[in-house]
């Protein structure tokens, strides 16, 4: 792309710049430290020119929108012709709960639903469990049976808008909760629209939300990838998830090759089972983090489109270019909130939100500024989708394409993300694949050895966290904080209660043998989950008959 003889000239010229005018600004003004790192304490060089892309090779590297590689976005106008759907992430308590801000959310401009569950449902327990008591609704909302999914979808327009949802062990219960609400309100499944995250990979190496053993939990996500593209065409089977892995504290390069080297593992897994990698590809969906680096946060959503789109052509040799297309959502950094002077999140976020639609994101979540302190409430919500809608609206940024493409700086970002990613292919591809690494500890540790550093950065005042360790003070909290409903708990249990007295308990039997069965075979389990959730069988029913004959996962100790 750049003259070899230019290049030559121009490093001639770097080099006068740094002997004479940078070394007379030193003397009159040295820099504020000796080292300048990213977020994850990679270093920056003081002045980016074309030297540090000088093998860029724009048709191949970079592209136009909406063709391969796709770094610069998979649609050709990209916000020009659609803003990326707004979909804020919800769920607290009750169902009953949880409904009331779906609708206040949407009478607020959100443009699609994502939904948060609560620990008991993420591990596969009923809300009156033993194992659930003190856990109801705290971090999301409770399902328990099709009735709760019955009561959190009332009133909800399930064929025009897409929801999301957040959960991975019991995602094809869950799923199969969805399905039959909405059947029961007359809209056919091939008309849905949705996600379900369903990347129990990233559970083994980050949130450690697993139930069962690796394998047979790879066969149900197959399941669902195979059930999904043979019935529902609008449904995303799976988002595989950075988004948690960077929460753990790992780098922004870790990020992205965990959660790729995730997506090929499920694309080998599919493949494997016999489907087409072009019938099951187009609807694979990705979600990432979007982090205090600004610069650095970009770089790796443009690796991540052009990485995706390589392999899947050249490695799994797809042939529909829907199959390279990296979609993605995108979530501001929890990890990056402060207690402290909370209102300092409210820009925190909208910084990190920025830099996920100029990385040319398909849908994005802003968390509110109290999240370290509760879930969030309605202002705080509102604030939230209030900042997308100003970046949208107000910015400008939305009129362009891509329009930090060929900053010196962001080229270099982004080459400097796939090197780094391909390092780390090449280091799983040597320890046996992702499940030999997962129980070798490898994902593990580097993350640790991260989160570990960027602590100690944190606590010797080499990072700077404005109201934590630097311009900290004594105010009080001034914001207002949601209460929850104290009675939440005991209308789940009841209502749980009066399904249990008033279902066909011979039928339920019927239906949780059929998928014990079918569990110790090899059949698609989708179709025994939707029949046992449609005669009202509970979560914890279906997960126990899965316990039973998979058994739980006990993670390794890694010494």
């Amino acid at each position: 792309m750049f003259d070899k003889e230019k290049l030559a000239e121009l490093r001639k010229r770097h080099e006068k710049w740094v002997d004479g005018t940078l070394q007379k600004s030193l003397e009159r003004a040295p820099e504020r430290a000796d080292e300048f790192i990213t977020v994850s304490s990679t270093p920056v060089r003081r002045l980016y020119t074309p030297l540090d892309v000088a093998d860029l090779d724009y048709p191949e590297d970079l592209g136009l929108p909406g063709e391969y590689p796709f770094t610069r976005g998979v649609h050709p106008t990209m916000y020009r012709s659609r803003l990326w759907t707004m979909r804020m992430f919800a769920g607290f308590g009750t169902a009953e709960e949880t409904n009331a801000r779906f609708k206040y959310l949407l009478e607020h401009g959100e443009t699609g639903l994502s939904t948060a569950f609560d620990l008991p449902t993420l591990y596969g327990y009923d809300s009156d469990a033993p194992e659930a008591e003190g856990e109801f609704g705290v971090c999301g909302v409770a399902i328990s049976s099709l009735r709760d999914m019955e009561v959190l979808l009332d009133g909800l327009p399930l064929d025009r808008i897409t929801t999301s949802m957040t959960i991975n062990s019991p995602a094809a219960v869950i799923w199969a909760m969805y399905i039959v609400a909405a059947e029961k309100r007359g809209i056919p499944r091939a008309k849905l629209g949705g996600t379900i995250q369903n990347d129990i990979l990233k559970e083994y190496i980050a949130q450690k939300e697993f139930i069962f053993p690796p394998e047979p939990s790879m066969r149900l996500v197959v399941d669902t990838i195979e059930f999904g593209t043979q019935e529902m065409p609008r449904w995303n089977t799976i988002s595989i998830s950075g988004y948690h892995i960077r929460e753990a504290g790992s780098t922004a390069a870790q990020e992205l090759a965990f959660t790729l080297s995730d997506g090929f593992e499920y694309v080998r897994w599919a493949i494997d089972r016999g489907l087409d990698v072009d019938a099951f590809a187009p609807r694979l969906s990705f979600f990432f983090n979007a982090h205090n680096d600004f610069f650095e946060e970009i770089g790796k959503y443009r690796a991540a489109r052009r990485i995706w789109a390589r392999e899947m052509r050249e490695t799994f040799g797809a042939k529909n270019p829907r199959s390279w297309w990296m979609r993605f959502h995108s979530q501001t950094a929890g990890v990056s909130l402060t207690a402290q002077q909370p209102e300092n999140n409210i820009a925190r976020v909208a910084i990190q939100a920025l830099a996920a639609v100029l990385g040319g994101t398909q849908s994005l979540h802003t968390n509110s500024m109290d999240e370290a302190l509760a879930l969030p409430s309605e202002t705080a919500a509102r604030i939230a989708l209030r900042t997308q809608q100003i970046i949208a609206l107000e910015t400008g940024v939305t009129n362009t394409v891509d329009p930090l493409a060929g900053s010196f700086f962001v080229e270099a970002e982004t080459d400097r993300m796939e090197a780094e990613s391909r390092e780390y292919f090449h280091r799983i591809a040597d320890l046996g694949g992702v499940l030999p690494a997962i129980e070798q500890g490898f994902f593990q540790l580097e993350i640790a050895d991260a989160a570990s550093r960027y602590q100690w950065e944190i606590d010797q005042k080499k990072r700077i966290v404005v109201g934590v360790n630097e311009y900290s003070g004594e105010e009080k909290i001034g914001i207002p904080i949601l209460k929850m409903d104290q009675q939440g708990y005991d209308r789940q249990v009841a209502r749980l209660r009066e399904i249990r007295r008033t279902r066909d308990h011979r039928a339920v039997s019927a239906r949780l043998s059929d998928l014990r069965q079918a569990a110790a075979g090899d059949a698609n389990l989708m179709p025994f989950l939707i029949e046992a959730v449609r005669e009202y069988a509970t979560l914890q029913e279906i997960m126990d008959v899965l316990r039973e004959v998979w058994g739980e996962y006990r993670e390794p100790v890694i010494v």
